[in-house]
C-alpha cells in the first residue's frame, strides 16, 4: 500500500458503544435498502421494522428523516473513499478503474439521496461540500498515480473524470450492462496512448 495516500477523515459520527453501533448500522442497512426499493416513498417505521429495532430506537440515533438521510448519504460516500484506499498499490490503472467502477455505483444511489435532501438543504450546503472534498482527497491520489505510471492521459483532471461517470449514472433508464458499456468507451478514452 502507498504512503502517499490519505487517510480520509471519517464525515460520520457512529456511536461508540458496541450495541448502539449495530443498531446504527443496521438502521443505515435497512435505510440503503428501503430507499433503493421505495425512493422517497420508504417511511421511517417500515425502516425500523426492516433493521430490527423499534421507532424509539431510530429516532434516538436519527431524529429526523433528514438526520437519517444525510448519515446515509455520508456512509455511502465514506464507502467510495475506503475503496480508494483499498485500491491504492496495485497496479495503476486496475487501481483507478476499480475506483471508477465503485464510483459508478455509488454516483447511482447518491443522485436519489440526493434529490430527496435538496427538500431540506441548498445545492451549496456544508453536506455536499465536505462529500465532495472527501471524494476527491481519495481519488486524487489513485488520478495522479495512474498518470505518472503513464497509463492515463496527463490532460485530465479528477473533476473531469468525475463529471463524466457522474452523466453517466444519471441517465435513468439505461441497463446496467449499457452503463458498463459506456463507462467502457470512458475508459478507453482516459487510457494513455503510446
Amino acid at each position: 500500500m502507498s504512503t502517499t495516500q490519505p487517510a480520509v477523515e471519517p464525515l460520520s459520527r457512529r456511536p461508540k458503544r458496541a450495541d448502539a453501533r449495530r443498531n446504527y448500522d443496521r438502521i443505515l442497512a435497512a435505510a440503503r435498502e428501503a430507499f433503493s426499493r421505495c425512493g422517497a416513498a420508504a417511511s421511517l417505521e417500515e425502516i425500523a421494522r426492516g433493521a430490527g429495532v423499534g421507532i424509539g430506537t431510530l429516532y434516538r440515533h436519527f431524529p429526523n428523516r433528514q438526520a437519517l438521510l444525510e448519515a446515509l448519504y455520508i456512509d455511502e460516500l465514506e464507502g467510495v473513499c475506503r475503496s480508494a484506499v483499498d485500491c491504492d498499490g496495485g497496479d495503476p490503472w486496475e487501481d483507478l478503474v476499480g475506483w471508477l467502477r465503485r464510483l459508478v455505483s455509488y454516483l447511482a444511489t447518491k443522485h436519489a439521496l440526493a434529490q430527496e435532501l435538496f427538500e431540506y438543504l441548498d445545492r451549496d450546503a456544508p453536506i455536499f461540500q465536505s462529500c465532495k472534498a472527501a471524494l476527491f482527497a481519495a481519488g486524487g491520489p489513485l488520478l495522479e498515480r495512474a498518470q505518472r505510471a503513464g497509463v492515463l492521459r496527463d490532460d485530465v483532471c479528477l473533476d473531469e473524470v468525475v463529471q463524466m461517470i457522474g452523466a453517466i449514472s444519471k441517465i435513468p433508464t439505461a441497463e446496467p450492462q449499457r452503463i458498463e458499456h459506456m463507462l467502457e468507451i470512458v475508459l478507453d478514452g482516459l487510457r494513455a496512448r503510446a
